[in-house]
């Protein structure tokens, strides 16, 4: 059989169209989109998940914590409740031979805990198998909101002398800026302080009184320092 002429067009027609698009997709040159020129868009400070952790070693033949890890644990607790978004795990070995000093050294940090305000619910205790060559200790851990930036040291193109438009056209090469970036991810102190700011505190009731008290008399409401002299180290100027 033979196929219909209306057929036949159809399909010269079908084959001209992908003919078409062919040579075009053929004479599309793909250009790298360039990257933004704001270093804060190259290199943007991103909120995540993670981890604070604390190790504390203990041995065989003694249960209970050294004063330093006393220390430590305190420390944690306190910034749990500032900083946590979550409960706190505790890791515990699994070894047989350190279950009595792992006993006494948890019933330490559950004191501690209860002591700092802990919730006992906001704690769980987990188990954990300890591998040949790794030192026995319990780690205490909880997630937090961490911001970081990078990673820096990536150099797509030379910062010599080139015919591209970074440097005929003196802009910035792409690893500016990526420094200054992560190290304000790693020293702010809440993350949450670079999506939005904090709410506000309230005033301080007993100065605030005492000013518009003197605002209503009539007198200066600022402060008085009689002894602003006494720690004057030179009379040079006057």
């Amino acid at each position: 059989m033979t196929a219909s002429r209306p057929a036949i067009g159809a399909l010269l027609r079908v084959a001209a169209c992908v003919g078409i698009a062919l040579t075009v997709a053929g004479c599309y040159k793909h250009e790298a989109k360039a990257p933004p020129a704001d270093y804060r868009d190259r290199h943007p400070i991103a909120l995540k998940q993670g981890d604070r952790t604390v190790e504390l070693f203990i041995s065989r033949n003694r249960g209970g914590l050294t004063p330093e890890q006393r220390a430590d644990v305190l420390a944690f607790a306190r910034a749990w409740r500032r900083e946590a978004t979550g409960g706190i795990i505790i890791d515990v070995p699994s070894d047989p031979t350190l279950k009595r000093s792992a006993h006494d050294t948890l019933r330490e940090i559950h004191s501690i805990f209860a002591q700092s305000g802990v919730p006992r619910n906001g704690v769980r205790v987990a188990t954990f198998a300890k591998r040949d060559l790794e030192l026995p200790a319990i780690r205490l851990n909880y997630p937090k909101l961490v911001a970081e930036a990078g990673p820096c040291g990536t150099w797509p193109k030379d910062t010599g002398p080139t015919l591209g438009k970074t440097y005929t056209e003196n802009r910035e090469y792409y690893n500016l800026g990526c420094a200054t970036q992560r190290n304000l991810a790693a020293m702010v102190d809440n993350p949450a302080d670079l999506i939005q700011p904090r709410g506000e505190s309230p005033a301080y009731a007993a100065r605030r009184s005492v000013a518009l008290d003197k605002y209503r008399k009539g007198d200066n409401p600022s402060g008085t320092y009689d002894r602003y002299e006494q720690g004057k180290i030179s009379d040079l100027g006057k």
